[in-house]
């Protein structure tokens, strides 16, 4: 659910069940009332939201769970246009793609669908008659293309498409916006032999009691780059430019949702085979020792002392996987992200985003990462 007429994500939600429905009307639409309309309906809530609605409807959008998320940033004149970048998000669609993590180019997705995203592009950019930059938003699942969002603009993701692909597209866009043709500019396919990851910086250290749970509601304050021949070390680069202190050793905790635990095997398993100790709470700690891997129990916050807050504190975890899902789960496992956030320790709340993480902590460990000048990725003196 969301109003018609904010950015960022602002005051959009993930509605679950009819309970948290009515939350949302009295809880979070009041934050949103004008000033002039409080003043009509001093005492009356329902006033209040009635007032707003009535010129401002919310909207509401089936939610696809589990998709990737892409991000695709496109050149156009009226007549011809030109893909500059598409981006896969790191972490699932529902989350706000200023929140989310992202690769340029794509590490997962297969070319046929990068040429369909590609065509798709290009063909609303001809058919809205764009003359400068259009983002595009898409999701992916099951094979499927959906279009979430297309912005006849340009977007967050500009400049660093623009580091990544060697280009100065914001110029470009703003000379085929003065008159220029995008054909005059020579532009031809790229073909990177390296990769960008872009990741959201947070401000959550700075206020006290803040849930640091990512969603649809854009939280992230500003953003860094790592840039690397791979995936996995231009991930870790990310990593540490956002302040993030990348482990080398010690103790993993693991609490996932069931839907998690076959797809964060691998990524476990490959953290045990470089030396780091995994702990995990009963249901978790159980399927990963039926799977091969040791794993010590731990208490959650509600099964009593010693918990994982307990061992947060004391410095005996350096890094968290938790995924949580439903309201009961995510506000019982609230405290554990807030400890995880006051002790400096990494924390990933989604599973792409822990899978991603235990990449590049194996290409940190490996020593690959490497500092290079931006030019030499494009062979620039």
């Amino acid at each position: 659910m969301r109003p018609s007429y904010v950015l960022g994500g602002r005051a959009m939600q993930i509605i679950r069940e009819e309970g948290q429905l009515g939350d949302y009307l009295l809880g979070t639409l009041p934050e949103l009332v004008p000033a002039d309309v409080k003043a009509r309906y001093p005492n009356d809530k329902t006033g209040q939201i009635n007032t707003v609605l009535g010129k401002n409807p919310l909207l509401f959008d089936r939610y696809l769970s589990d998709a990737i998320e892409v991000d695709v940033d496109c050149l156009a004149d009226g007549k011809t246009s030109y893909v500059a970048g598409i981006m896969e998000h790191i972490e699932e669609a529902g989350i706000h793609s200023g929140d989310s993590a992202c690769s340029l180019p794509p590490y997962s997705l297969p070319g046929q669908m990068l040429a369909e995203l590609e065509r798709q592009t290009k063909a609303l950019a001809i058919a809205l008659d764009v003359g400068g930059l259009m983002n595009v938003q898409y999701a992916i699942k099951d094979g499927d293309i959906y279009v979430l969002e297309v912005n006849p603009r340009a977007s967050r993701t500009v400049p660093f498409v623009a580091k990544v692909v060697g280009e100065p597209i914001a110029k470009i866009a703003s000379r085929i916006m003065a008159g220029e043709t995008l054909e005059s500019f020579g532009l031809k396919p790229k073909v990177l032999d390296h990769v960008g990851v872009k990741e959201a910086v947070f401000p959550f250290a700075r206020f006290p009691g803040v849930d640091v749970l990512l969603g649809p509601e854009m939280r992230s304050t500003g953003e860094v780059m790592g840039l690397d021949r791979t995936f996995a070390t231009a991930f870790a680069k990310s990593q540490l430019g956002a302040g993030t202190i990348v482990p080398v050793s010690g103790t993993v905790f693991v609490s996932v949702r069931d839907d998690d635990k076959p797809r964060i095997l691998d990524a476990i398993r490959m953290l045990h085979g470089l030396g780091f100790r995994i702990i995990a709470t009963s249901g978790n700690q159980r399927y990963l020792v039926e799977q091969g891997i040791p794993c010590g129990k731990i208490n959650k916050v509600l099964e009593g002392r010693p918990h994982i807050v307990d061992a947060l504190k004391n410095g005996e975890v350096q890094l968290v996987f938790n995924t949580t899902e439903g309201a009961q789960a995510l506000s019982d496992s609230r405290s554990l992200r807030r400890a995880a956030l006051l002790q400096k320790v990494p924390y990933y709340t989604t599973l792409a985003g822990a899978v991603a993480a235990a990449q590049g902590i194996k290409a940190y460990l490996e020593g690959d990462l490497e500092v290079r000048a931006l030019q030499s990725y494009f062979g620039k003196a």
